[in-house]
């Protein structure tokens, strides 16, 4: 086992997940109160996650590799089944983000210009069924996985190849660094919506991130810039007093690069809300799906035997990660 571990820093929010068919229950303790004690914690966690976010990006040129492999709508219905997917199988929030997130790591280290849909389903199946076997006490099988709104359905022993050849890319490091990360930590800065039910104030950060997630436009964002950015756009929805203090009490966080996305990115996400998603699709930058399972006929199981499928075609930019400087440590503090 000890061969598993890996250098990487085990901080995770512990955002209790929206309760998907009874959000009501959802209280201000649930979120702030069940981890983080003070502010001073939030802070601390805060300053961590902003120092090892970048490692858990796309590499760079991502959204214009995309659009010369013809792949940003293939992605675009990947992350909308993610979201799907995770709403079926009672996932949490956490678990679809982590997922999209090993989605476009993978994708981003890629030298394969023959992409085919059926590759990026398959590669969908994989990064779902590894975020739930990170986040999930209850792990949904990999038939259940495949039941709605694919194109193509795979047997197992050619998904849990693909579940291998992600975890080698991305360095077995699955505890990714996501926009929704930061919802938990960012709070402590909103005191001043306390008479706005807090519940509904997620719900409504979540479901706009959900949105910025499948928009290409904001794949070079880094996920802090994204996260402050949708608290932004629902503080000025909600409580427009209260932005400005909000903005100048965060913001100390970043350096001026991070500052002057946080506008760009504001105006993108503003645009979500106000021009919905017809105005995005007239603009290029969604693509709707069909999303009933009436809509799409699942096709005979592809086999790598079958199909040949030979998975040596992935030609990956590994990231350099020690493994043996992380198992030291972890033996010097059992000593």
């Amino acid at each position: 086992m000890e061969s598993l571990l890996c250098d990487e820093a085990w901080l995770a929010s512990p955002v209790t997940p929206i309760n998907h068919h009874s959000p009501k229950q959802c209280s201000l303790e649930s979120y702030c109160g069940s981890f983080y004690t003070t502010k001073e914690d939030c802070e601390q966690a805060l300053a961590m996650f902003l120092g090892k976010e970048i490692s858990y990006m796309p590499q760079s040129n991502y959204v214009e590799n995309l659009r010369l492999n013809n792949l940003t709508f293939a992605r675009f219905r990947a992350t909308q089944w993610l979201f799907r997917s995770r709403s079926r199988l009672n996932l949490s929030f956490g678990t679809a983000f982590h997922a999209a997130s090993y989605l476009d790591r993978f994708i981003s280290m890629n030298q394969c210009n023959g992409w085919e849909y059926w590759m990026v389903e398959l590669l969908s199946i994989a990064c779902l069924s590894v975020a739930s076997k990170f986040n999930e006490t209850c792990i949904p099988s990999l038939h259940e996985i495949q039941m709605e709104d694919l194109e193509h359905s795979f047997q197992s022993s050619t998904i849990q190849q693909m579940e291998l050849t992600l975890l080698e890319a991305i360095g077995w490091r699955l505890s990714s660094t996501t926009a929704y990360s930061y919802v938990e930590l960012l709070m402590w800065s909103t005191d001043s919506m306390k008479p706005y039910p807090h519940e509904e104030f997620i719900t409504r950060v979540t479901e706009l991130l959900l949105g910025a997630i499948s928009d290409s436009r904001l794949l070079e964002f880094r996920p802090s810039v994204i996260a402050v950015s949708a608290l932004w756009c629902i503080l000025d929805d909600l409580l427009p007093s209260t932005s400005d203090p909000y903005l100048a009490s965060v913001t100390r966080f970043f350096d001026q690069s991070q500052k002057d996305d946080l506008l760009s990115c504001h105006m993108i996400m503003e645009a979500q809300q106000v021009g919905s998603l017809q105005n995005l699709i007239a603009n290029g930058h969604y693509y709707d799906c069909p999303s009933s399972p009436t809509t799409v006929l699942l096709k005979q199981p592809i086999d790598i035997c079958d199909c040949r499928i030979n998975f040596s075609f992935l030609k990956m930019h590994r990231p350099n990660i020690n493994l043996n400087s992380s198992r030291k440590k972890r033996k010097r503090e059992e000593e």
